[in-house]
C-alpha cells in the first residue's frame, strides 16, 4: 500500500483505507451497480450494495446475482445481508465472500415489517445475544471485515445502542454504520444526532453517522455534532448524487443534470438490457428534474416511456428551453 494512500485517508475499516468522508447508504431498490457507479464517481467513499436476503444466496435466487456484483472502480465494495439466523447468514457470507468483496455488512437497520417482523434487520436489536453469536462466528470465519448497520432500538422504550454497539465491537465488528431513528419511527420524526455523538464514544471502531442528511450544510453539522469520521447518505442522494461533490441541488447546472441523466441511463442499459434498464431509469429521472417542476403531461409521458432512444429525445427537448430551479421542490 501506497504511504500517501494510507496518509489520505478518513479511516479504516481494519486494514482498510477508506478515502473519503462521504458514502452512498444501502438502499433497497437505489444503490445498484449503476446508481452505486455513478454516486462513486462524483465522491462517495465506498459502496453498499443493497441488501441481500441470506435465504435467497442460500436458494439460488435466480436474479440475485446482480445485487452483488460490481465494478472494479468501486472498491472498496461492501455486500450487505440480512436475516435472522447467524448460522444462515454464515454460510451466505462464506459464498459471497468468493465473489471478492472487501467488506461483508450485517443489516440491523431495516425497518420494513415483512423483514424486521421475522426477527431480521432492526429486528435483530431485540436480540443482543443473537447479534453476538453473528459477529462472533462471522468474523472468526471470514478472511474479510464484518461490519454493521444498525439503528438506535426497535422503539423509544428500547434504544439499546449502547449495548448492541458494544456486542458488536468486542465479537470482531470492525465498524458501526448507525441510523439516528428506531425502528418503531421508520423514516419519520427526526434522526437524534446527539444519540450517534453518544455511540461513537462508546466503541473504539469507527462510527458512520446517517439520517436526515439532505443539503451540504447537514453534512458539516452532522460531522461536527457526531464526531464520527464520515456521514452516510441515502434518500438526500437520490436526486442529488452531486451531494458526494458537496454541492447541493440548487448549485448544479442544467447541462450537468442532462450529462448525468444520459450516464445513468447508459449505465443502466448496460447493465440491466434495454427494457429493464429504461424501467428502472424512470423514477430517477423524475427525481433529477423534480427541481425544475416539469409539466404533469411531460412527466407522464415521460414515467411511461417505452423506448430508450424516445425518453433520449424527451430529455433533450426538456432541457433545450429555459430552465428555473425550484427553490420548494427537491
Amino acid at each position: 500500500m501506497k504511504p500517501e494512500t494510507t496518509s489520505s485517508a478518513a479511516f479504516f475499516v481494519r486494514d482498510i483505507p477508506i478515502l473519503g468522508n462521504l458514502i452512498l447508504a444501502p438502499m433497497d431498490g437505489y444503490s445498484d451497480l449503476p446508481f452505486r457507479l455513478l454516486c462513486r464517481e462524483l465522491g462517495s467513499a465506498m459502496s453498499y450494495t443493497e441488501f441481500i436476503n441470506a435465504l435467497d444466496i442460500l436458494q439460488g435466487h435466480p436474479y440475485v446475482h446482480r445485487k452483488w456484483q460490481f465494478a472494479p472502480e468501486e472498491r472498496p465494495v461492501v455486500f450487505q445481508i440480512f436475516d435472522n439466523d447467524p448460522h444462515r447468514l454464515l454460510e451466505a457470507a462464506l459464498r459471497l465472500q468468493e465473489y471478492g468483496p472487501d467488506i461483508i455488512d450485517i443489516n440491523l437497520g431495516c425497518s420494513a415489517k415483512n423483514v424486521s417482523g421475522r426477527g431480521a434487520g432492526a429486528g435483530l436489536l431485540r436480540a443482543p445475544l443473537k447479534i453476538a453469536r453473528i459477529f462472533r462466528l462471522l468474523s472468526r470465519a471470514l478472511q474479510v471485515p464484518v461490519t454493521a448497520k444498525m439503528r438506535l432500538g426497535w422503539d423509544d422504550g428500547s434504544r439499546n445502542y449502547p449495548l448492541v454497539a458494544r456486542i458488536i465491537e468486542e465479537n470482531g465488528g470492525a465498524l458501526i454504520a448507525v441510523h439516528g431513528r428506531t425502528r418503531q419511527q421508520g423514516y419519520s420524526g427526526q434522526s437524534d444526532w446527539e444519540a450517534i455523538a453518544h455511540l461513537r464514544q462508546l466503541v473504539r471502531i469507527p462510527v458512520i453517522a446517517n439520517g436526515d442528511v439532505r443539503c451540504v450544510a447537514d453534512i458539516d453539522r452532522i460531522r461536527a455534532l457526531t464526531g464520527c469520521p464520515a456521514v452516510m447518505i441515502g434518500r438526500g442522494a437520490v436526486g442529488n448524487p452531486w451531494i458526494f461533490s458537496h454541492l447541493d441541488r440548487d448549485q448544479v447546472t442544467p447541462v450537468e443534470v442532462r450529462r448525468v441523466i444520459e450516464r445513468h441511463l447508459a449505465l443502466n442499459l448496460s447493465f440491466y438490457g434495454s427494457e429493464q434498464g429504461l424501467i428502472l431509469m424512470r423514477k430517477h429521472a423524475d427525481r433529477y428534474l423534480r427541481p425544475y417542476n416539469p409539466p404533469a403531461e411531460f412527466r407522464r409521458r415521460l414515467l411511461t416511456c417505452q423506448e430508450w432512444a424516445e425518453f433520449l429525445l424527451m430529455i433533450a427537448e426538456f432541457f433545450a428551453r429555459p430552465l428555473v430551479h425550484s427553490p420548494t421542490i427537491s
